[in-house]
């Protein structure tokens, strides 16, 4: 994939139900400083909930992200979460862009929304980081190390998330839902979607504690300070619950385990001379600081499984938005006919675990 094309922002297409006089009426009545002549442009990056910078004048910057237009499949893209959770975060160790207002009016740009302050950084979209030297990257995923971690040491009852999510069975739970989303957003078969849908529910990971989690953290999901390895947002907390960590983290470590095409990832790159850590390295230093070193291979490999199985089924809700015409971004047919290869990779490491 070309990076590029995921960068930046890019004007409203004409069908859009953004009406920038209509949503500047209702920001001026319920927001301060939302006053001069009101841009709104959209991010080209992400696949889920529509984003868009607002700017005033050229001057002040925010953030609106809705849920998408059209029918949805139950509890997804569930940007009132999403609002709640940063609220929480945004001074409690985690960085976020500080949240400033929720609208649950239909009626202003056609689905909730929610404001967030802009933040200014760098954004990558390719783990690898080309534009990097070695010393910077390994800074840079020191630090997504880090914030991964804190995140999963947050006390969520002490930060008003108890009721959140249910902290026990997170793997189970996923597995269930996802694959009625999955069914619901079936459009051809696959059978090692099939074969995961059957197998997982037996060989779930015993979970060792329960925590916030993100549920899709990766390094585009996060914004990083201009010059230094600082996250200062980290973004799309639309998947965020209270669950299992280990299965959080698996998920973000999944990148070690797609090749770089057609998944912008680091299987078939010599990582050293780069100075990105290998997987097991970067694993054991997350699972020492949190105290979860009594992961086995078997479950390692299990947990992956599942999150290649919960990836799947995101693209082929991906996909049945390309057949409805209401996916949000103009790269989605590609991203869902990703479905079949991510599955038949999750299938490989369901059997590897079998063979543990």
């Amino acid at each position: 994939m070309d990076a590029a094309r995921f960068v930046g922002t890019e004007p409203l297409p004409p069908d859009s139900p953004i009406e920038p006089a209509r949503l500047q009426a209702y920001l001026r009545g319920h927001l301060p400083g939302c006053d001069g002549d009101l841009t709104v442009e959209r991010f080209r990056g992400g696949q889920s909930n529509p984003t868009m910078v607002l700017s005033f004048d050229g001057e002040r910057k925010l953030v609106l992200r809705k849920k998408p237009d059209g029918k949805l499949l139950p509890s997804a893209h569930a940007v009132d979460r999403e609002f709640r959770v940063i609220s929480a975060l945004c001074d409690n160790g985690v960085p976020v862009a500080r949240p400033r207002l929720l609208c649950d009016d239909d009626g202003v740009v056609g689905t909730m929304f929610y404001i967030m302050d802009y933040v200014e950084g760098r954004s990558f979209w390719e783990p690898w980081l080309p534009d990097l030297a070695p010393a910077d990257r390994r800074a840079i995923y020191a630090e997504m190390g880090r914030v991964i971690a804190r995140l999963h040491q947050i006390d969520h009852v002490a930060a008003g998330l108890e009721d959140f999510g249910r902290p026990n069975d997170y793997v189970a739970r996923q597995v269930a839902r996802w694959s009625k989303q999955y069914r619901a957003s079936e459009t051809e078969t696959i059978e090692a979607m099939d074969r995961l849908i059957d197998w997982l529910p037996e060989n779930i990971p015993v979970q060792r504690r329960a925590s916030l989690i993100h549920g899709d953290y990766r390094i585009d999901n996060m914004i990083f300070h201009p010059a230094e390895p600082r996250i200062l947002a980290v973004v799309d907390w639309e998947l965020s619950t209270i669950g299992d960590p280990v299965a959080d983290f698996a998920y973000h470590m999944l990148s070690w385990h797609f090749p770089r095409k057609p998944y912008r990832g680091l299987a078939d790159i010599d990582l050293a001379p780069l100075g990105i850590p290998g997987e097991r390295e970067y694993r054991d230093a997350y699972l020492a600081a949190t105290g979860q070193q009594d992961v086995s291979d078997r479950d390692w490999y299990a947990y992956l499984a599942f999150c290649l199985f919960r990836v799947a089924a995101i693209r082929q809700g991906i996909m049945k938005r390309v057949t409805e015409g209401t996916a949000s971004n103009a790269h989605a047919r590609e991203a869902g006919a990703l479905a079949r290869p991510v599955s038949e990779l999750g299938w490989r490491y369901a059997q590897r675990a079998m063979q543990m």
